[in-house]
């Protein structure tokens, strides 16, 4: 890795070995493997599979083979990624919810959420070492379930354990975490509308991300609703059904209505005094994911710096 911390590879756990019951006689070979101690996922299982780590007396099976009653599965798990990413205790960020399993954070403009080109040092990563995240397949990114971007402030949830990640990205491609966000826009826009058009690559630019025709990128989906008009521009509450790389920006552009203050999609020459898009994730909602209880509803108020943005605008208004 880079000058942030080595990633190394721990040794081979144990292989697990399980006889097939006669109840389990029939099975897929990949739901088998799932429920076996320390797997946890079909797809955990089926990557073990496609990388010949499951054996079914002594041969490598396809996944969507069947299991005979008396047949032993042999499998070998794979090293877990160990990150020696370093804990940066001077990086600053609210926590709004912790509990054993899980942390939400409120993040604050101008963090990046993970190491990356440019930023080695001094993110929220670095910052959530010191309070236990852990889980996910990417050693740089412990316990981060989604990101926010650079300069969009607010919510965010971070696992402390593999079998929690696992469970809220399950949650959150089922779309029972509720993200909201409240955006200052330009224009008129109806009072309630939704964006439902894929989302890939600029195919020009690759900082930047574009709708594209149906088929060519993935799905993306998000609801807006006017919260207040102003002159010229109007604070929406946007709802995400899916996290696609700066959706609600490229989504709200594609509509006519590009985010204030946005120095990629918006419009540049017009910020209307921000130094940052306005953006901020201010309300999160999910039932715990161990148990469903208790049901975890968070909101963030809005950052200085985005509350004096409103009230200028208001201003404008009501002088």
């Amino acid at each position: 890795m880079s000058d942030s911390g080595a990633i190394v590879l721990s040794a081979d756990p144990s292989p697990i070995a399980a006889g097939v019951a006669g109840a389990s006689a029939g099975a897929r070979v990949d739901v088998f493997v799932a429920g076996l101690p320390g797997i946890g996922s079909r797809a955990e299982a089926q990557r073990l599979i496609g990388e010949g780590r499951v054996t079914v007396d002594g041969r490598v099976p396809r996944k969507r083979d069947t299991l005979a009653a008396g047949s032993r599965v042999v499998v070998r798990p794979r090293a877990e990624p160990v990150s020696e990413l370093a804990p940066d205790p001077g990086v600053a960020f609210g926590i709004a919810y912790e509990d054993e399993h899980l942390i939400v954070v409120d993040k604050p403009s101008g963090l990046v959420v993970h190491p990356a080109r440019g930023h080695a040092t001094g993110t929220l990563v670095h910052g959530l070492l010191g309070h236990a995240a852990a889980g996910g397949d990417d050693p740089t990114r412990p316990g981060i379930v989604h990101r926010l971007d650079r300069d969009t402030s607010g919510l965010m949830v971070v696992a402390r354990s593999e079998r929690v990640h696992r469970r809220l990205q399950r949650m959150l491609r089922n779309r029972r975490i509720e993200r909201r966000y409240l955006v200052l826009v330009y224009g008129t826009p109806p009072p309630a509308f939704s964006v439902d058009r894929p989302i890939a690559r600029h195919p020009r630019d690759r900082l930047r991300m574009a709708v594209v025709p149906e088929g060519m990128g993935r799905d993306a989906v998000t609801h807006l609703r006017v919260l207040e008009q102003l002159e010229g521009v109007a604070l929406c509450e946007a709802r995400l059904e899916t996290g696609r790389t700066h959706q609600i920006r490229v989504h709200l552009e594609s509509a006519g209505f590009p985010v204030v203050g946005d120095p990629v999609y918006g419009r540049r020459a017009d910020r209307r005094g921000l130094d940052r898009q306005f953006l901020h994730a201010y309300r999160l909602a999910f039932d715990h994911p161990v148990d469903g209880f208790p049901r975890i509803e968070l909101e963030s108020p809005l950052p200085h710096d985005l509350h004096l943005s409103v009230a200028r605008e208001r201003s404008r208004v009501d002088p």
